[in-house]
This record gives structure tokens, sequence and C-alpha cells, in this order.
């Protein structure tokens, strides 16, 4: 078989966390991103000390570990921080989701790898992945979703839209475009035919 990793992505309210549900009740090897960033920010792990060294010890928590609560509202205050902060974790986030990937293979896994990532693109990690799947919806649809499942009013969901990647840039880079913006079972349907083609191209 061919060897082939998806990068699964899409913005908030996009329906990409449940594309990746599907994905992984049709049997997809699958890998989260935010486990693996929350992984790297463990004591001992790739990213601990230097995110001590950049942002000082007010952001370790009382049993030593880092506090995402206090360093949050540091990094999303100041763009320089941000910046340095992901400096330091994208490149961690990539050499682990790659090491985890030969690890599956050396295991024998021939299937389709696929990593759900919301951050796939701004982070640069396109060259992890044969192919990139972008899971994308109407602005409208994406706003009553956002309200249905996270109780966020419309005008907090469009600031967050605002600070991400605009589907249009995302589909520079996407190989297969999702669209979600109709029912559960039409995106289940998409996403079933989607990996059946996937399989059989790594067949």
């Amino acid at each position: 078989m061919k060897p082939i990793t998806i990068g699964l992505t899409g913005g908030i309210g996009s329906g990409k966390s449940t594309a990746a549900k599907i994905l992984a009740e049709l049997g997809a090897p699958a890998i989260d991103a935010d486990k693996v960033g929350h992984e790297i920010y463990q004591p001992g792990a790739p990213a601990y000390r230097e995110l001590i060294d950049a942002f000082g010890e007010g952001i370790l928590a009382a049993d030593r570990t880092i506090d995402r609560r206090k360093l949050g509202p540091i990094v999303f205050a100041d763009p320089a921080a941000l910046k340095r902060l992901n400096a330091i974790v994208h490149p961690k986030m990539f050499a682990r989701m790659g090491e985890m990937v030969a690890a599956m293979r050396r295991s024998g896994e021939a299937r389709p790898i696929v990593i759900e990532a919301a951050i796939l693109i701004e982070a640069n990690w396109q060259p992890l992945f044969d192919e990139i799947w972008l899971v994308s919806a109407s602005r409208e649809q994406v706003v009553a979703r956002v309200e249905r499942d996270r109780g966020l009013k419309p005008e907090q969901t469009e600031a967050r839209i605002r600070t991400q990647l605009s589907d249009d840039e995302r589909r520079k880079y996407a190989t297969t475009v999702i669209r979600n913006d109709g029912t559960l079972e039409e995106l289940r349907a998409a996403v079933t035919r989607l990996w059946r083609d996937a399989l059989a191209r790594a067949a």
C-alpha cells in the first residue's frame, strides 16, 4: 500500500471535529493536533523549558505544570508574545506528529493516517501531508452552529472568525473541500465516500 497522510482542517463551526469523529468511526487511524500540543507542554516535554524561559515562572501552576489559563492572557494580549509562543510550539508539534506517523507506519499501519489540525496552514505544517481536506461552511451556518453548540453570541463568533485564516486562503492549500452546509447525514455520506476513495488510493 502507498502510505498516505491526510490533514483535516477547518475554521470555527465548520464541522471539522464532527468530520474527524466520523472518520474515526470508519476506522481511520487518527491523531489530534490539540492533544499533541497539550503533550509537549508537559514537564520534561520538548516545549516546557523554552516556554518558562520565554514567559517566566508566572505561567506555572502550583504543581509546576504550565497553566494555560495563565499563559493565555499573556499571549492573546500581545501579538509579539503570541508569535514567540507559536515559534516555540509549532515546530515541536510538527516534529512530534511526524514521529507519531512514522511510529504508526513502523508498527504496520498501512491505511491513510488522519491528523485533525485547526491551524495546519497557519503553522506551515503542509509538508507533513500528502492530502489536505478542508471542511467548509457558509458564514450563516457557522454562526448558527456555534450559537447552538457553544452558546456564543453571533458577534462573538464573528470576532473569532476575523482572527482566523479565511476559507478562501485555506482553499489554496486544500486538495479536497468538504462542504458542510447540510445535515449530519449528508456530512457523514460525504466523509464516508472520501474515506473509501482514500483507501482505494492507498491500495
